[in-house]
């Protein structure tokens, strides 16, 4: 059976070890390969903004790619499809909104308090705010404490990132608002959005569905931020659904 190539990012803080738990499932019918955030994993730390890190994403892919951003990383594949449609063929969008903080046309976002407080909390201890972010992140998760414990044994053992990276991170999520761009991104696009999500308010992924031109989404039951660790067979049960459709075969 053919395997379609995907291209996983992670989010804000956890690298590309929180994919872990649902990889045994994805590699089931697919052939993924995990992408970092600057400063992540084997990516080189470099100050850079928002735009230039989404150029530098999509100058990554080959024509035609299926790109699937989690939450910060879903706001760079967004942008990423937007600069080079002829490199992201087909967009996945987990956890997503086109703006993650409030503004006056947009209150199902979180407001900019919590960014300030994250990002002093960041400066005097960067591993003690990840792990208070994981418990945020998570609450509203019927499976809430398994997926805190996996969080811990497998994104918490490696290097974490460094505290001007988790700054620039947060920077990108106070100051970026993708609105604009939405209904230029005509790719297929599958948003796959936890019912609970208490960072990414599901009623911001509903706007989204409706001003992408070719969106399907698709909300998990009981879960939070990360559907794909509150049902990983799901998830890549979806996502290979979607990749193998016929109009992609």
């Amino acid at each position: 059976m053919n395997r379609p190539e995907l291209v996983l990012l992670h989010g804000w803080g956890l690298g590309r070890a929180v994919w872990s738990p649902c990889l045994p499932s994805m590699t089931k019918s697919l052939s993924p390969r995990l992408a970092d955030l600057p400063g992540y994993g084997d990516m080189p730390e470099r100050r850079q903004s928002f735009m230039e890190a989404a150029e530098a994403l999509a100058n990554t892919l080959p024509p035609g790619s299926t790109l699937c951003g989690w939450s910060l990383g879903g706001l760079l594949a967004l942008q990423a499809a937007h600069l080079a449609p002829t490199r992201v063929g087909r967009l996945i969008l987990v956890g997503t909104t086109p703006c993650f903080a409030q503004r006056d046309d947009w209150p199902e976002a979180q407001p900019a308090a919590l960014l300030d407080d994250f990002a002093t909390a960041v400066a005097a201890d960067a591993k003690a705010t990840l792990q208070r972010f994981v418990a945020v992140a998570n609450q509203g998760d019927a499976k809430a404490r398994g997926i805190g414990r996996e969080i811990a044994r497998t994104v918490f053992t490696a290097p974490l990132p460094s505290t001007e990276t988790l700054l620039d991170g947060l920077t990108w999520l106070r100051d970026v608002d993708l609105r604009d761009i939405v209904a230029q991104i005509t790719c297929p696009a599958l948003l796959l959005h936890g019912e609970n999500d208490p960072l990414m308010p599901l009623a911001a992924a509903r706007w989204l569905a409706t001003h992408l031109p070719q969106a399907t989404l698709d909300v998990f039951p009981g879960a939070a931020h990360a559907p794909f660790l509150n049902d990983p067979e799901r998830f890549a049960q979806r996502i290979g659904a979607f990749l193998h459709a016929p109009e992609f075969a």
